[in-house]
């Protein structure tokens, strides 16, 4: 049946798919590939970055690497994905919670606030691979101020100071730069 049949026998389009955030295992350091095919499709993908220095031709110079080899995350339909994954020759493979046995599906709201803060490219950034139940403490709290303003994470000490640590759920983290108290504000548990 023709999708023009579908609408007249149901007298309306079907709804479109929504896009979700899946996180996404490549091999072989080909982050950067797999996202360039990506931006070709016209799918949006994000990749946490940071600045090192190196060298070329002799010279020293800063480059944008991937802070977290072989980790992308892509903003894409479900249908869609199990296409592209079923039909690329580039070396990806779905991340599984462990507990659904499905692929990670990353909330709109957790991935904001990781993009927020990660997508900054600041240089005193700390990425941390939680362990289960590290982020249940501490109080949640929203930023108002500064190039992290709006973004959401729960307050920690890290390397000995107060950060705040914004989490993509049992997968990575990263905590800003060190935040005075004036620029954060308490959120609410939610009962």
């Amino acid at each position: 049946m023709s999708q023009e049949e579908i609408i007249n026998s149901i007298g309306q389009a079907p709804e479109p798919e929504a896009k979700v955030w899946y996180a996404i295992r490549v091999t072989f350091n080909r982050e950067m590939k797999v996202k360039d095919d990506l931006d070709l499709r016209g799918i949006e993908s994000f990749i946490p970055m940071k600045y090192v220095m190196g060298t070329r031709r002799g010279r020293r110079v800063k480059k944008l690497v991937p802070t977290i080899h072989n980790l992308i995350f892509f903003h894409i339909e479900p249908s869609l994905m199990k296409e592209y994954k079923a039909t690329t020759r580039l070396p990806i493979r779905y991340i599984m919670n462990p507990a659904t046995k499905k692929p990670v599906v990353v909330p709109e709201s957790e991935m904001k606030n990781f993009i927020a803060v990660a997508g900054t490219y600041e240089e005193q950034l700390v990425y941390i691979t939680p362990k289960p139940g590290q982020f249940t403490r501490g109080d949640r709290v929203r930023i108002l101020g500064g190039p992290f303003e709006g973004a959401e994470g729960v307050l920690q000490r890290v390397k000995g100071s107060s950060r705040v640590v914004v989490s993509v759920q049992g997968l990575v983290a990263v905590a800003t730069t060190d935040i005075h108290p004036s620029l954060l504000e308490k959120i609410p548990k939610e009962k």
